[in-house]
This record gives structure tokens, sequence and C-alpha cells, in this order.
């Protein structure tokens, strides 16, 4: 009975949060041990009581500073420095762009949301095809869950008991991997339709597009600089972050303002409860789901199927792209982690860390595929162009995607040779 309700309330829109709360009540109900209603808030509680959750907010913060702040813009001209020459340079600027901004905000559909305002239009005017324009920055978005800091690394390294720092450094490989793939893409296709030719900046006007951007660059070097050379927790770099945001947004470029802080603050506050939120009911779903033994039961099932981990990354990758289809991908991760890590780890001895990068990716695609696809109507809402016409511009790049996850479900190394 509990799994049909489950199943009820998943499909019946309710959000996923209560969904699994629910599912958890009814299972203790259902199964007889009206004991440990005694435990289920507690359960709820020890879920957020993790010091590594204060990241969230604070990363959230940042992304908010940084979009008010006037930091986009200049990131994009710092990108048009680089790559601004090529032909179809200003594809190349957009995805350059994107992995600033990746290092920054940390969240795909809010970058994704930040970089087809400022892009889409400019690609648009210089004769870029609409739907290819925001197909490119739409797929960038899928930078954002990989190259550190990762909203989702944060929350699965909660989930894991894993150190969220060296999870950040596992998601480096992988990120300049798809960032790669991403420019090649774009070479290609830029072979194929003849896009419009680039034109180089001056050296002055290079200079002062560097110098502009110059204070922004700080926002990710306290980040990653901070992890990877042990000065700092993730926590603590996401704080230090947010408030060099503040002061480059105020002091430097003084697009913001000390009174602007109070609707920042709300509005992080607001994103930031969904998530944290979802993740107190997850832990008490996980705590059900570890209760009734299901890994264990899962575990043998698949054991029958194959003994190969490669094999068994392929099967959780299919799985898991149906899933981020329905799903959003935070709300996903959250659900599945509990059951599948232990699988991972135990039966397979699958690197929680390798896993977590694959997982991750792959449920960010969700963000792109029907019929949920979040990230497709953000970034038609945010473009004006329609959702379909940007999927069929999208597809490849979702091949991209596909090939690196098979690489990294294959090369543990690509994801553990940092740590």
């Amino acid at each position: 009975m509990t799994p049909l309700l489950f199943l009820v309330l998943l499909f019946g829109s309710v959000p996923i949060a209560l969904v699994l709360a629910l599912t958890a009540l009814w299972y203790i109900y259902d199964s007889g041990n009206l004991v440990l209603y005694d435990s289920y808030a507690q359960q709820i509680f020890s879920g957020v009581e993790n010091y590594g959750l204060l990241a969230i907010p604070l990363f959230i913060l940042t992304g908010e500073l940084m979009n008010e702040g006037g930091m986009t813009q200049r990131l994009v001209h710092a990108a048009r420095v680089f790559v601004g020459g090529f032909r179809g340079g200003l594809a190349y600027i957009n995805l350059l762009a994107n992995m600033f901004m990746a290092a920054i905000i940390g969240s795909a559909a809010s970058q994704i949301a930040v970089m087809s305002r400022a892009m889409v239009p400019a690609m648009t005017k210089e004769g870029y095809d609409p739907g290819f324009a925001a197909a490119t920055t739409a797929a960038g978005g899928l930078l954002a869950p990989v190259i550190p800091p990762s909203m989702l690394f944060v929350i699965y390294g909660v989930l894991a008991q894993l150190p969220i720092g060296d999870l950040f450094i596992a998601g480096i490989i992988p990120g300049l991997i798809l960032a790669g793939t991403f420019f090649v893409v774009v070479a290609l296709i830029g072979l194929a339709k003849d896009f419009p030719k680039g034109e180089w900046m001056t050296l002055r006007e290079a200079t002062v597009a560097l110098r502009n951007a110059l204070p922004a660059f700080l926002i990710p070097i306290a980040i990653v600089g901070g992890i990877l050379f042990g000065i700092a927790t993730p926590t603590e770099s996401a704080a230090v972050a947010s408030l060099i945001a503040f002061a480059v947004g105020w002091l430097f470029y003084r697009e913001i303002t000390p009174r602007d802080l109070g609707q920042l603050f709300v509005r992080t506050a607001t994103n930031s409860s969904l998530v944290i939120f979802m993740i107190a009911a997850a832990n008490v779903f996980g705590w059900v789901v570890v209760y009734e033994e299901l890994p264990q039961k899962l575990a043998a099932f698949i054991s029958t199927v194959t003994s190969d981990p490669f094999t068994f990354l392929l099967i959780v990758n299919l799985c898991l792209l149906f899933v981020g289809m329905l799903i959003d991908g935070i709300a996903a991760l959250i659900l599945i982690t509990p059951i599948l890590l232990p699988i991972a780890m135990n039966t397979y001895n699958i690197d929680p860390f390798q896993f977590g990068v694959v997982i991750s990716l792959n449920l960010v695609l969700g963000l792109l595929t029907p019929p949920v696809g979040v990230g497709l109507y953000i970034a038609s809402a945010m473009s004006g162009v329609r959702p379909f016409t940007i999927f069929a511009a999208l597809w490849p790049f979702l091949l991209a995607v596909t090939v690196v996850l098979i690489l990294l479900s294959y090369f543990p190394i690509l994801s553990t040779a940092l740590i």
C-alpha cells in the first residue's frame, strides 16, 4: 500500500517534500510499528542538523548579489577577449561566460535564466538562429552542477556524508571535459552553418574589459581557491564569496546598495527553505527506506542482472534519465541517493565521488528534456523562443553530455584524480 501511495502523490503533482514526509508517515501506520512516530520529528530535524547545509543559502545569496551587482555583463565582455574573434565567436563567448558563471552560481536553473537574458538577444542580433542561441545558452547551464561550486554536490555530500570540498574538486576535470565537448559541438555546427565571423578586441578594449571584470573574478577564486588550498571549508568560502559579491557590486560597480539587501535576503531565504525542507523530508524517508531494507533487496535484484560496475552505472544512467524527465533534479537526487548509493558502494565497489558526479550530471539533464524540462521553459520565457524550437537545436549538446556520462562511468579516475 505504501508504494502505491507514493506513486499517487508523486504523479498527483504533490510537492516532493510532502510526498516523502507523508509516505514515511503512512509507512509507520501501515507497518503497525506506531512507536516509530516518537522518532519521526527527531529524524526530520536531524536531516537539517548539518553544518554543510549552510552553504546552500550562502551560494544562492552569492548568485542573487551577482545578478543585481552587474557582474554578469562584465564576465561576458571578459569572455569576448579570449574567444570573440573566432568565426561564431559569440557562441564561444556564450559557453565561456557560462563556465565563469558556473564557478559562481552553482545552480543550473538560475544560470539558464541569467544567461538567457544576457546572451540570446545579443546572438540573435548578430545573425544567429534564435533556437541555436537559446539551445547553446541552455546547454551551458549544464556546467553548473559539475563545475564547482555545485548545489547538487552540496546536497549529495550531506546525504552521502562525504566532504563537500572533495566533491567540488572531483567535479573540476568532468566540468572541463564537458565544456570542451560543448566547444567541439559549436565548432562542428559552425562548419555546417557558416556562423558569422567574429572580431577581436583591440588591445585597449581587451584591457578595459578584463580590468572591469577583475573584481568579479575574485568570487570564483575565493570559492575554489579557498577549498583547493585548504584555507576555508565550502561553507566558509560561500560566506566569503557572498561578502565579495556585495562589496564588488556596491563599491566597484555601484549597481547595488545596502537598501537592496532586504529584498535579496527574502528571495534567498525563500529559495533556500524549499531545498532544505526537501532534505529534511528526505532524511525521514531514507530512515524508512533503511528500516525496510530496500537497498539490500534492490541490490539483490540488480546483482542477478549484472556484476559489472560499468554495466550497473549504465543501467542507473538510463533509469535516472527517465526519473530526471519527470522530477526536479534536486528532488530526484534527494530521493534516489539513499537507495542507490549503498548498492553502488557495497555491491559494486564504486567510488562515492564518481557516483555523485555521474548522477548529478545525469539528473540535471532533466532540466532540458520533456515532458517537464523546466530549463527549457526558463530559456523560452527569458528568450521568447518556443520550447520545441530550443529542444530541436539542443540534441547535439545532449548527445555530447551522453558521451561524457559514458566516459565518467567507465573511467573513475576522471572524477577522483585530483582528490
